[in-house]
Formats: C-alpha cells, structure tokens, sequence
C-alpha cells in the first residue's frame, strides 16, 4: 500500500480550475495530489528578434517555486543573484513541450508568455505544471481567436506528462515527494493525445535498470497521461472543439 493509499497505476486527485487570476488571457491552477501549480498564459504583440521576417509566433516559459512550496524555505533567485539551474531546466522543458503540439506559424507574430508558479510542492512539479500550462495556453489561444480569428487553429493535440519510478521494487505512477526522494528509478515522461512521445527524462538514482522495467514504465506513465488529458477535455469542453483538425476555421 502506498503512502496515501492509492494503487501503483493511479494517478493522484487531478483538479484543474480555469480562470483563477483576473488579467491573464489563461489562467489555472492545477492540483495533482498535494502538488499545485498556477499557470497563467500572457500574450505579447510581439516576437523575439531571432524570430523576424519568418512569419511565425512562439511560445516561451518562466517556472519558480514560491520559498515555501516546500517544507524548508527556499531562497529566491533574485536573493541570490543567480537563476536556479533546476528551474531553469523545467521551464525550458514546459515551452518545448507546448512548443510541439502548436503551429508556430498559424498563431502568427506574437508571443505567449507561460508562467508557472509552485505554490505547495509534494512531488511531480513539472509534469503538473506542463499539464496546467497547456489548459491555460489553450485559453490564451482561444481569447485571440474571439478577437481575431485564425484561419487555421494552432493547437493541433493535447499534452500532457506524468511521472513514474521504481520504489523499494514496485514500480508506481504519479510519485509523490517522498516517493520520489526514495526512488531506485526516476523518470518523467512528456506524450501527446495521440500517444507521441515529446520527452522522456529517465535515471537510474540508485542503480542501472533494465529495458523491461523501462517499457513497463512508459507503458504504466502512458496510463497516467490519458488520465491527466482526460481530466483537461473535461475542464475545457467545448473550447477545445479546433483542438487537431489541423483544418481552415
């Protein structure tokens, strides 16, 4: 029996709830477990330098975790007067990931700004924050059609991401932090609704493991990830309808 009960393939409570902050053009807080995340999306105008004259959008990540998410204060960046490596990792897997299931060209010359701020940390921050962030990327996208529709819809699939592990032998899905700070195995896996892999982050913590354990793992992370996507067809509904036509609107 896990720490809080569940069974090794069930994923933790998922709760999202939309439009959580006034201003942003998307805004979520998503809850997986004790873990919880606010998203907000903010459109720009504008576009990076590098991205002049080739007639296509973007879509770019901040990640933070608020001093106490976790159990023990954790300084500020600007405290220090350093990025913290970690975030910098995550935020920069969050815009890939949204990055590959959007038509950078479709949604024009502007650029949406992804802000995900931990709040209360129990493991899996990332992978919720990707999850989250997508809904409220989703919602930002949305408010510029009604404004100035697309020809074409850029969203063309879901994404989402769960994590998995190995833990005193039992492989489990949805790690919470006590979980993961125990794990043999580690891994964070980022698919789409179609079942196309984005990302795999996978270490061996405390010894090798083998190809079995990881395809039982892919196999057990691909599970939790229909739940996560599951859970944000239901919070969008019908504004999700253009999501993967891939055709004029």
């Amino acid at each position: 029996m896990r720490i809080d009960g569940r069974k090794n393939n069930q994923n933790r409570h998922i709760k999202i709830t939309r439009h959580y902050t006034r201003y942003a053009e998307g805004s979520v807080l998503i809850e997986t477990g004790n873990t919880k995340v606010i998203c907000t999306a903010s459109v720009e105008e504008r576009i990076p330098p590098f991205l002049k004259g080739k007639g296509e959008g973007w879509i770019t990540c901040e990640y933070n975790m608020l001093p106490r998410a976790t159990q023990v204060r954790k300084v500020r960046d600007i405290t220090r007067g350093k990025m913290d490596g970690r975030n910098m990792e995550i935020q920069r897997l969050i815009g890939r990931a949204l990055r590959s299931v959007v038509d950078l060209k479709a949604m024009g010359e502007r650029t949406i700004w992804i802000d995900c701020d931990v709040i209360q940390a129990d493991g899996g921050t990332r992978t919720a924050s990707i999850s989250g962030a997508f809904v409220a990327l989703v919602d930002a996208v949305n408010r510029i059609h009604k404004h100035i529709p697309f020809s074409i819809y850029p969203v063309r699939e879901f994404v989402s991401a769960v994590s998995v592990g190995i833990v005193n032998g039992e492989k489990l899905l949805d790690l919470c932090y006590e979980e993961d700070s125990n794990a043999k195995v580690d891994m964070n896996i980022v698919m789409t609704d179609s079942g196309k892999f984005i990302e795999i982050q996978g270490t061996g913590e405390k010894s090798p493991f083998s190809r079995e354990d990881l395809n039982d793992l892919i196999s057990l992370g691909e599970r939790g990830i229909k739940n996560m996507i599951q859970v944000q067809k239901e919070s969008l509904k019908v504004d999700s309808l253009w999501i993967g036509t891939g055709e004029e609107i």
